[in-house]
Parts: structure tokens; sequence; C-alpha cells
């Protein structure tokens, strides 16, 4: 089992001024203790149950363009990106970017965005929850004729590209891996089987993990897929620092169901956290 940081406060420390301080810090933490994965999220606006959207919340990819210069090692995502925030043709410049500057080590994480206040407020268009799906499967689309050879054009029923132009390509190869975030049977898990190399679930129980994962297969079977050659990834919402031994024992419970990633959430100081949680590395490499 490995471990990534997902940093989705920016509340601690309360100065703005010692922000940039906190992520150095604490990405350094991280990738000297042995996290394979540094995330942050694509909100503009904190979460309102987790807390308050006037809450501090930074752009995620340029936080992570922050990041590469400080790390050499972890990789790089956000968990997820927002499908209606950026156009695709744009995202993938923006993974690419990422990925050059970082030496290859950028993931594309990515989901149908929901927030529905922080995109109103910011002007970002609403449309209904079917259309956000296939604007989700056009924008993979478009990723990967990008990370592609074929510089032709595409044409999708949302989206018309005339040039899918990519220079330079991504360090990483073949690509950039894909991760898909959500846990949504009909949709979410089809297109991870069509087109991720990741997903990325909710770790609620294992009894659901386990039933969202025999959906998967049976979407990988459908579509001709390896179920094995998908990485499973989720994000644990219970306590880690403050009961370790029972984190372990979770992360051995979901690791038995095929689980071989947590993304992990400070609850506090993240300086604090990150030095507390990397010296559970050692405990859950052996799962």
């Amino acid at each position: 089992m490995e471990l990534s940081l997902h940093y989705w406060n920016f509340s601690t420390p309360a100065d703005p001024a010692r922000t940039a301080g906190a992520i150095a810090e604490t990405a350094r933490i991280a990738e000297e203790g042995g996290f394979t994965e540094f995330t942050v999220m694509d909100h503009y606006f904190q979460m309102e149950h987790t807390g308050v959207a006037e809450e501090p919340m930074l752009e995620a990819y340029t936080t992570l363009g922050y990041v590469a210069a400080l790390t050499e090692r972890m990789r790089l995502a956000v968990l997820v990106t927002g499908v209606m925030y950026r156009y695709p043709g744009l995202l993938a410049k923006i993974v690419t970017t990422l990925d050059v500057l970082s030496g290859g080590r950028a993931q594309l994480g990515i989901g149908a965005s929901w927030y529905e206040r922080e995109q109103r407020g910011l002007g970002v268009p609403l449309v209904p929850m079917g259309e956000r799906f296939e604007r989700l499967e056009e924008t993979l689309q478009i990723c990967l004729q990008m990370w592609s050879d074929d510089n032709g054009p595409y044409r999708g029923a949302h989206y018309r590209l005339d040039e899918t132009l990519c220079v330079p390509a991504p360090l990483s190869r073949p690509r950039p891996p894909i991760l898909i975030g959500g846990g949504g049977e009909k949709k979410t898990l089809l297109l991870v089987a069509r087109y991720a190399e990741a997903c990325n679930l909710f770790a609620s129980s294992p009894e659901d993990v386990t039933h969202k994962l025999d959906v998967l297969r049976a979407h990988c079977a459908a579509e001709g897929r390896d179920y094995d050659a998908i990485r499973k990834t989720a994000t644990y919402i219970g306590p880690v620092v403050n009961d370790p031994d029972a984190f372990v024992a979770d992360a051995e419970r979901y690791a038995a169901l095929g689980i071989t990633q947590f993304d992990i959430m400070p609850d506090r100081d993240p300086v604090e956290y990150a030095e507390r949680a990397a010296e559970l590395v050692p405990r859950l490499r052996s799962l």
C-alpha cells in the first residue's frame, strides 16, 4: 500500500504569507518520507461540507507547478480536475507543461465537476449532469489525441478542434497516466474501463469498495480491458495520525481488495500531519 498526500486545505497557517512555505515543507517531508504522490483539489471556493466557501483556496495547476520545482520523485496530480473548468485542448497543454517541468511526473486526474456555487460565482457554464459526462468523455479523447502522433482535427458533439498540436510532447511514456475519480457505476466506472490507467474511490467501507470494483471488473470485461492493469486508489476519510493502528488495519483490509494507494488528507497543520503520517509508510509497504 502506497500513500498520497492530498493537500486540500489552505487555511493553516492562517497567514497567506506563510502558505507557500507550508506547502514547500509539507511536500519535502512527504517526498523524503516515502509518499508516492502529492495532489491538490480543483476548487476555487472551499467545499461547503468541509468548511465555508470563503476559506483560502489556491488554483490547482499553479500550485502543482510550484511543488514540481521543489520535489524530484513524487507523482503530481489534481484530485480531480473538474471537466468544466478548462477547455480540453488547453487542459492537455497544462498537464503536458507540468509533465515536462516535473521531469515526467504528471498525472491527469479528472472527473465531472459538481460544485454549483463555485461555478455560478465564477461564471463557469452550468450544464446538466448527462452533458458533463459527455464532455468528460470528449475531453479524455482530446487529451489522448493530443498526446499521440495525430495532430489532426477533432470533431465532437461539444468540442471541435482544428488542430491537436502539442509540442513539446509529454516526457511520460507513452503519455501521462489518466486517473478518473468517482464511483458512479453507469458512467464513471465505464469511463475508467475505457480510458484510464487508474481509478479513485472513496474508502467508505470495504463492502462498498468491493461492490464498486466488481462493477469496474464487469465494465472491463465488456470493454475488452485488462482489469488488473488499472491501478485502484481510494481516498481515506477516517483518522490517520490519531489512531495509526486502526489506520494500518484498514489499509490491510483495503489492500486485500486490490487497493494499492490511499490518498490521505491533513486534518491539522499540514507539516505536522506529514511528519506523523510519514512514520506509517514503512508499515504500509509490506501490505
